[in-house]
Formats: structure tokens, C-alpha cells, sequence
């Protein structure tokens, strides 16, 4: 799926969340860099925004990897248009068997794909197991607004919007009715920060954006 869309995913990006998703990002690269985080795994990392802009850290090296060979072609094109080949690597690999070393990297990031592991749980687990002791997880994710105008508006807009210009831009019938599945499946909140708890963190921040259309989940190991 997330090859056939790779070549319209960052203009449906921008033009579905209306420019929002880039000041979400914005948010956890200054969270990551309150704590000095150098060396950065990004899982899940599509076609590598999250990384570009974790690559404004001075002195950071980040490694991205993702199941989708079509959405890291598309990384590595920007990548090669930014100049940041010395600074960002991308590679295929799998969110739930990461190729790396125990504590091998002082942050993971994910932004919008935690939702989409087949094994939550164990997704989670392989990130604290590359993270070093003291470092973090920083999971961006879509959540539930609690008030109730923002919620319907939010609702009406993932179900009834969203999935049409969707189709009609990427010519795909399920990439973006699948969104909003997805998303009210996922759990969320102080739930989520139970789960990443259990499965061995020590503590998680839970921070909520725009109104609580997405979370920034930090996570200490």
C-alpha cells in the first residue's frame, strides 16, 4: 500500500493535514534536543521528513529504516537534494526485528507508524532494546480530541473527506480509508503509555497537539 502511494505522500501530507504535520515534527526534534540527543534511529521512516528535520540537530547522525522500499526511494532522493547523504542513512528493515545492536542509539523516533506494526508490542520492545539506558523513545502519533465540536469536526473530516481526495490524488481506493481505521483502533493516552510501560519503560510524558488531533509520546528507557 504505502508503495503505491509513495510518489503522492508528502503533497497529501501537507494537503491533508493543511501544513499542521510539519509543526508536529518541529515539536520532537526540540524535544530531542532538551536532551542532547546525538545518534537517532527513525523507525518507520517513509520518505524520511522526520529524519530531515532531526538533522537540524547539531551533530546528529540518524539512521532511518522502513518496510517500504517505494517510500525510501523517495527519502533518499530528498535526502540527495538536501546534501544530507553524510548526515542521514536510510535502509529497509523491519520496525519489528530492528539489524541493530542492543543500546546502540541515544533516541527512536517513530511519527505515524507505531499504528501500523503488526505487533505492537513487540515493535516497541525492539526500540527500547536499541535505545540506551537513559535514552528515549519520541512517538508521534494521531489521537482522539475530547472536546466534543473538535471531535466531530475531526471525525467528519478523517471519514467523509479525507478518504476521497485521498483516492482521487493517489489513485488509491484503500490507503486512506484505511487512516481512519486505523487510527480509531489504535489505543491512545494514558492506555498507549501502559502499554510502552509494560514493555519496559520507565516513565512516558504524554503531550497532545492540536488540540489533541495527535501526541507526542516520550518515553524514558
Amino acid at each position: 500500500m504505502f508503495d503505491d502511494i509513495s510518489g503522492r505522500y508528502d503533497f497529501l501530507n501537507r494537503l491533508l493535514s493543511l501544513g499542521i504535520d510539519r509543526g508536529w515534527r518541529k515539536k520532537v526534534r526540540k524535544a530531542l534536543s532538551v536532551n542532547n540527543h546525538k545518534r537517532i534511529l527513525d523507525v518507520a521512516t517513509g520518505t524520511a521528513d522526520l529524519a530531515i528535520e532531526l538533522s537540524k540537530i547539531k551533530g546528529s547522525v540518524i539512521t532511518g529504516i522502513d518496510i517500504s522500499a517505494g517510500m525510501l526511494k523517495k527519502g533518499d532522493d530528498k535526502i540527495a537534494r538536501a546534501g544530507l547523504n553524510q548526515q542521514i542513512r536510510l535502509q529497509l528493515a523491519d520496525s519489528e526485528n530492528i539489524p541493530f545492536s542492543d543500546a546502540e542509539f541515544d533516541a527512536v523516533t517513530v511519527a505515524f507508524g507505531v499504528r501500523n506494526f503488526e505487533n505492537l508490542q513487540a515493535g516497541l520492545k525492539e526500540m527500547l532494546r536499541v535505545t540506551k539506558p537513559g535514552g528515549h523513545l519520541y512517538i508521534l502519533e494521531f489521537s482522539k480530541p475530547k472536546n466534543k465540536l473538535i471531535s466531530g469536526l475531526y471525525w467528519f473530516y478523517f471519514k467523509k473527506v479525507l478518504p476521497g481526495v485521498g483516492k482521487l490524488v493517489s489513485s488509491s481506493v484503500n490507503a486512506y480509508s484505511y487512516l481512519p481505521r486505523s487510527v480509531a483502533a489504535f489505543p491512545e493516552g494514558t492506555e498507549f503509555a501502559d502499554i510502552v510501560k509494560d514493555c519496559g519503560a520507565k516513565s512516558v510524558l504524554i503531550k497532545p497537539l492540536t488540540f489533541g488531533v495527535s501526541s507526542l509520546y516520550i518515553c524514558e528507557k
